[in-house]
């Protein structure tokens, strides 16, 4: 039988880690890894650490899922480098246990919500694009309106009267933006 290793974390300086430690130790923990940072941040150093030291057949236990991971994707992450380890997982809150067939339907369903999740981003997204599509958008802001346009055109294209630099002077533009333009201009032509 392997070790069982706990993980506490706080999210600043000014929180206590009496309650977890109590908690983890009540639980039979063996090793302890604190520290005292925001779960956002994935790179955390005692985080890192933990995954470094444990074998396979430990167990790696935490008050809460939460204080592991803050969000879905990273918690699945985390416990996928876990199970590749042959390492199981305690949330003490949340009754999970990853050597139970409960415990592991839990992270079945984590896994699924995540899933739905970044499926209906995406289909978000798509719906979005079409949606510009159809009003003629299509990234980006619109074009900025150019007075006189087709015969600024005609002075640099065709009668070579200006140079470019003149007119996005005129217009307060970038080059990029004045060929953009013609670029649309002479396909709207074609």
């Amino acid at each position: 039988m392997g070790e069982r290793i706990g993980y506490v974390r706080v999210s600043t300086s000014e929180q206590n880690t009496a309650r977890q430690e109590e908690l983890l130790e009540n639980a039979g923990v063996s090793k302890l890894f604190m520290e005292k940072t925001s779960g956002k941040d994935r790179d955390r150093p005692e985080l890192k650490r933990l995954m470094e030291y444990v074998r396979e057949g430990d167990t790696v236990i935490v008050e809460s899922y939460s204080r592991f991971a803050r969000s879905t994707k990273d918690l699945l992450s985390l416990m996928d480098e876990l199970k590749q380890k042959g390492v199981g997982f305690i949330s003490l809150k949340e009754q999970i246990d990853t050597a139970t067939p409960q415990g592991q339907l839990m992270l079945t369903i984590f896994a699924g919500l995540a899933q739905f999740e970044r499926e209906s981003i995406l289909q978000r997204q798509r719906e979005g694009i079409e949606i510009a599509k159809r009003n003629g958008r299509m990234g980006g802001r619109p074009m900025k309106e150019l007075p006189d346009f087709e015969k600024a055109y005609r002075d640099v294209i065709c009668d070579r009267k200006r140079t470019v630099t003149d007119v996005c002077r005129e217009y307060h533009i970038s080059r990029s933006t004045w060929y953009a333009r013609v670029k649309r201009y002479e396909e709207k032509r074609h």
